[in-house]
């Protein structure tokens, strides 16, 4: 994690916390093929992602992830070191998710969040919105996943104090 960005603990972070471009990156989470299968059979059974041996003969050479494993594995990462743990809302979904290349067994995945927008609620003030862009690689740096994600938050401050200016209260990185 990239403490100078975010230096509040998970356990305190709120809506202010998250400051317009600001980046944080964790991991790596291990990927093994054991898990891959179980995941696949329950809820991906495509060939390579279920049987190693037909996955042996298509068109990635082996086995890989689902997407959605992949997603999942990313998700872990962002509960455990980036989400706030009692200011968070939950998210009203995500924009775009893209999966750029194959998560094989033995990858080692780390994500990389930056905020790209944040703004208070106009209709619900202590809450506010947080934008940001997930990447997702592996132990080569290679991108194997993005994701333009939304998270709502409790703010720590309270209307007046965002009137005053202590909050931004509506910003955005193209």
């Amino acid at each position: 994690m990239a403490p100078a960005d975010l230096p509040v603990d998970t356990a305190e972070r709120h809506f202010e916390d998250y400051p317009l471009g600001a980046v944080a990156e964790c991991g790596p989470i291990a990927v093994d093929e054991a898990a891959i299968i179980d995941f696949g059979r329950q809820f991906d059974p495509q060939p390579f992602h279920v049987d190693p041996q037909r996955a042996a003969q298509g068109p990635f050479g082996g086995v890989i992830a689902s997407g959605w494993h992949t997603a999942g594995l990313m998700m872990r990462l962002l509960v455990d070191h980036y989400l706030p743990r009692t200011a968070g809302l939950g998210s009203p979904g995500i924009d775009e998710l893209r999966w750029l290349a194959p998560v094989r067994p033995g990858d080692q995945l780390s994500l990389r969040v930056t905020v790209t927008a944040a703004r208070r609620s106009r209709t619900k003030p202590d809450r506010g919105l947080v934008h940001t862009a997930n990447e997702i690689t592996n132990q080569r740096g290679e991108v194997v996943m993005t994701v333009k994600a939304m998270t709502l938050m409790r703010c720590r401050t309270s209307v007046a104090d965002a009137d005053a200016g202590s909050v931004v209260a509506e910003a955005k990185i193209d």
